[in-house]
């Protein structure tokens, strides 16, 4: 039995193998883990779908695997020891060869089939084909553009880690294919010129140098964060928020929240008070299905909250913060924060956020300009405190300001509604209702 790395999560199409289980010879029982994969800066591990021997292993530590691809191979003891005839697909049974977890082949794509495309079309670049004959990693927007177009994206040359297809790829290749339609033969054109790859420095010329492989997360938010930044026409609002009072009132029932087991931070108050404001502005809760020009709104409201780790930047999510109150929020925080900083998050716990806080604060930044977190279309970016003079009822007083950045994504929030839904969050911090703070 070939054993194929399933399907993880919605929108999960490949991981790193950060640890094999198991040896080539060794017993397994059906459910034991048998290798750690990390995904999308979570580390989960893969069961074996069934017991027997593992006969063979496919993968090596650190390599890239897709959804689809063999990852070890099992004697289940009531395998044929030779091949099985060739049968009907109908006429086949459990006993023969199977692969667990696989996946079919996006629906509206094709097996590449012979064209009659001139000598020039059949370049490599044109006929590149996933080795693996899984599915290729790639985003859900561009696997549902595909579809819609009719793109078989096994012939699709992925340019990220892993083989992954960017935007820019399926565009490279739905540019090719025009010009072997109009010019017969596949060319670079002037204005659209061919991605190439940056030249290499060698820094040693001038001195000592080390490096240091890229680890899985990194390479995660490098590619994230690269997409962001080239897809998304953000725009940046600066603001401060007077939290003299609010830190008062933090003072004031620190103690009881600690006697439950919970921390109250600021982080605790944006996020009560995000869980209001979002429902006035749902434009800054929504994303854009760029596949079929729509805005998508949504009716919850998953904020979340990067961690900063050894590792690296971790995002993972608290859900309905609209429907819980301070304390609970306060209990729920410190303990995702504190299990992703472990990095013993699962996939779910990153996933179907609707809006992100990255709050610098505890480190001492003060304005920064966040990358929003596709597909959402807002981020706000929380910078440290500092008592700063500033002008009250017409004299000099010294008053705790908050820097805020937010940043938006220009296609779906216009200035001034991304300007008002700012002074909504500072109202909230500036105003909060001490009842909300109280421990029933």
């Amino acid at each position: 039995m070939d054993v194929k790395l399933p399907q993880l999560a919605e929108g999960v199409e490949s991981g790193t193998v950060v640890t094999i289980l198991v040896s080539e010879g060794q017993e397994i029982k059906k459910d034991q883990s048998f290798m750690e994969l990390e995904t999308q800066k979570a580390v989960g591990s893969i069961p074996a779908p069934t017991s027997g021997v593992v006969t063979k292993i496919h993968v090596k530590q650190g390599m890239e695997v897709s959804v689809g691809q063999v990852l070890i191979s099992i004697d289940t003891g009531t395998a044929a020891s030779t091949s099985p005839p060739p049968a009907k697909p109908a006429q086949s049974s459990a006993a023969t060869t199977t692969s667990v977890n696989a996946l079919p082949r996006p629906a509206g794509s094709r097996q590449p089939q012979p064209t009659a495309t001139p000598a020039a079309a059949t370049a490599q670049d044109y006929h590149y084909e996933s080795k693996s004959g899984a599915p290729p990693p790639a985003p859900p927007a561009i696997r549902k553009l595909a579809r819609e177009l009719d793109i078989d994206l096994s012939r699709v040359r992925g340019s990220e880690a892993g083989g992954r297809i960017s935007m820019a790829d399926l565009r490279a290749h739905l540019q090719r294919l025009q010009q072997i339609a109009f010019q017969g033969a596949p060319a670079t054109t002037a204005s659209q010129p061919a991605a190439v790859p940056s030249e290499a420095v060698d820094f040693s010329k001038w001195g000592p140098i080390r490096r240091e492989k890229m680890s899985p997360l990194r390479r995660t938010v490098s590619r994230r964060m690269v997409e962001s930044w080239t897809t998304i026409p953000k725009i940046n609002q600066f603001a401060d928020a007077d939290i003299s009072a609010l830190l008062a009132l933090r003072k004031k029932h620190a103690a009881n929240y600690e006697k439950k087991g919970a921390h109250l931070t600021l982080t605790s108050f944006l996020l009560f008070v995000l869980g209001r404001v979002l429902k006035k502005y749902p434009r800054a809760n929504s994303s854009i299905d760029e596949a079929s020009l729509e805005i998508v709104y949504k009716d919850y409201f998953h904020i979340g909250v990067a961690v900063d780790t050894e590792g690296g930047l971790i995002v993972p999510t608290v859900r309905d913060v609209d429907k819980k109150n301070l304390l609970q929020l306060s209990m729920e925080l410190h303990a995702l924060t504190e299990k992703t900083r472990q990095r013993k998050v699962s996939v779910e716990d990153l996933q179907g956020g609707t809006f992100t806080i990255s709050n610098q604060g505890s480190i001492g930044g003060s304005y920064f300009t966040p990358i929003i977190y596709a597909p959402q279309v807002a981020i706000l970016g929380v910078g440290h405190g500092q008592p700063k003079p500033v002008a009250l009822d017409g004299k000099i007083a010294v008053r705790t300001l908050l820097p805020l950045c937010l940043a938006y994504d220009h296609r779906v929030l216009d200035g001034a509604d991304a300007l008002r839904f700012l002074k909504e969050i500072i109202a909230g911090l500036e105003s909060f209702n001490e009842a909300d703070l109280k421990i029933s």
